[in-house]
Parts: C-alpha cells; sequence; structure tokens
C-alpha cells in the first residue's frame, strides 16, 4: 500500500507542478498589471511604479515563481492583491458552495442519467428508448444557462416554489437553495450518461458470460444486478467522474444565473482585478480536485471489477 501511494504521489506532483507553471508564466505574459488594476486610471506611472514594488512585481519572473512555491512548501497561498486578505481563506468560504453545486449536480445527473439508460437499453429499438434518445439529445443539445433560465421562471416566476438566487440558511433552506442550480447543471450531463449507461449495457448484455447466465435459468433479476448492471457501470463511472471534475471548473455560468458565491464567481472576479495568488490558488485547488477525483474513480473501478487493480 505505501508504495502504491508513493507512486501516486510521484504521478501527482509532476501535474500540480506543471499547471502552476503554465497558470503563472500565462498570467504574466498576457497584457494587464494588477497594480494598474487596482489604482485605476487616474495612477499615475510612478504610483503604479511604486505599487508593483510593494507587491513584488518587479521582481525576475523566476524568482516571482521560487518565491510562490517556497510559500506553497509553508502551506501559504498568499495575500489576494484585490481583497487584501489570505488567498486561504477566500478559497475557504467559496469551496463549499462549488462542491456541493458539483455535487448536486453529479447526483441529479445519475439519478436521472442511468435508469433512463438501463430502460432505453432493455426495450432497444421500442418506442421507449426512441423516447429516451430523444430527451437524451434535448438534454446534451441545451446549454446550462437555457435550463437556469427555464428553471427560473417556472419554478420562481410563476409557481414561486424555490428561492431563485443565495445559499439559504438552514440545511432546509440550503437543500431548497440548491435543487434549481443543480437540477440545471445535472441536467446537461444526464443526457450523456443516459448515452454511455445505454450503450454500456448494450454491449455486456451481448457478451458470452450474459448470455451462459441466462442459458442456465438464473433469475433475470440476479443476472441482471450481477453480470450486467455491474460490468455495465465502469464507463459511467468514468464518463461521471471526470464530469463533476469538469463541474468544479465550469459552474461559473450557474453560480451567476442562481447569484450563488463559489469558485466560479471568485475566479470572474480575480482576472478582472488581475489577482495573480488568487487566480493561482484557484487554479492549484481545482487541479488537485481534478485529480483526487480521478483517485477516487480508481477506487470504485476495484469495487465494481475486483479484478482492476487501482
Amino acid at each position: 500500500m505505501t508504495r502504491r501511494l508513493l507512486h501516486r504521489l510521484v504521478q501527482i506532483l509532476p501535474t500540480v507542478l506543471g499547471a502552476l507553471v503554465i497558470v503563472f508564466v500565462l498570467l504574466r505574459v498576457v497584457p494587464g498589471d494588477p497594480a494598474a488594476a487596482i489604482l485605476g486610471v487616474s495612477a499615475t506611472p510612478e504610483s503604479v511604479q511604486t505599487l508593483r514594488a510593494q507587491l513584488g512585481l518587479d521582481r525576475p519572473l523566476w524568482r516571482q515563481f521560487l518565491d510562490y512555491v517556497a510559500g506553497l512548501l509553508r502551506l501559504d497561498l498568499g495575500t489576494s492583491l484585490a481583497f487584501r486578505v489570505p488567498v486561504a481563506r477566500l478559497l475557504a468560504q467559496a469551496l463549499g458552495p462549488t462542491l456541493l453545486l458539483a455535487l448536486g449536480g453529479t447526483v441529479v445527473s445519475v439519478l436521472i442519467g442511468v435508469p433512463t439508460g438501463v430502460v432505453a437499453a432493455l426495450n432497444r429499438g421500442k418506442p421507449v428508448d426512441q423516447l429516451v434518445s430523444v430527451l437524451a439529445l434535448v438534454g446534451v443539445s441545451l446549454p446550462v444557462f437555457v435550463w437556469g433560465v427555464v428553471l427560473l421562471v417556472v419554478f420562481t416566476l410563476h409557481w414561486r416554489i424555490l428561492p431563485a438566487s443565495g445559499l439559504g440558511e438552514g440545511i432546509g433552506g440550503t437543500l431548497k437553495a440548491l435543487v434549481l442550480p443543480s437540477v440545471a447543471t445535472g441536467m446537461f450531463l444526464a443526457g450523456l450518461v443516459s448515452r454511455i449507461t445505454r450503450s454500456s449495457v448494450l454491449g455486456v448484455l451481448g457478451q458470452d458470460y450474459v448470455r451462459t447466465a441466462w442459458a442456465k435459468g438464473l433469475e433475470p433479476r440476479h443476472v441482471f444486478r450481477r453480470h450486467v448492471l455491474r460490468n455495465a457501470l465502469i464507463p459511467v463511472v468514468t464518463v461521471v467522474g471526470l464530469n463533476m471534475g469538469t463541474l468544479l471548473g465550469g459552474v461559473v455560468v450557474v453560480e451567476g444565473i442562481f447569484a450563488r458565491p463559489g469558485l466560479g464567481r471568485l475566479l470572474l472576479d480575480a482576472i478582472y482585478a488581475r489577482d495573480y495568488p488568487l487566480i493561482q490558488g484557484i487554479v492549484l485547488v481545482s487541479v488537485l480536485l481534478t485529480i483526487l477525483l480521478n483517485q477516487l474513480v480508481d477506487l470504485l473501478y476495484t469495487l465494481l471489477d475486483p479484478r482492476v487493480t487501482a
């Protein structure tokens, strides 16, 4: 186990370091000056240069990067240039709502996509299969913001049964405020999950060991649960895991529509303000979470099929 963990760590470090180098260099290559953004259009060149020196932006690029990496080794993500507070504090405030939204969207996509995909596969070529295929295509085709606007009009303006914005208060309020953003995010992915599930189940149904199980007269429910669904879920888990990683960095649209705080909105504010430490911190957290999700997907592989080694 120790050797396996060390092997994973060796794989993770170059990925994180590569992402940091790319973001660090790109931020300083593209036009724009954080000092000028902070002081505004009325700032004099002398005041801009003084602030650049105070922020350490006038030092060589390699020196800035080494200082940043040294700070990371001390678990110090730096101080936000725009908000003047530690980056870690801002990330801690924004990470929870984003994780909750990504998890909610993933749950919605699985609850809708897996059952409909299974039903379509078991009724291949029938009207039910065609109906599910059309609905899945609609789900994939409609952008997230369309789902968001439709849900807002229906459930907050017409029926007024769910909140239109914010995080809510208490457990009940938080869950109610999470419903519409989760559905808007999950509906976009549900169509994809449904199509992958249908294709995977059909592929497993055609395997020899499944036909042998049918021929032995085993109970259909047992054959489907033990031999078909369990093996068919492996590619579904892959798609869901990868899409959840994508959601972590792509919920900015949903957070904007439903006025929810989170990493997406924080990233937009950081980009507008040219806030280098905050952008780097958000990218670092996103990369680490995506890597963690990939490791979790590998672990789920071993649970679904013990022949697969993590």
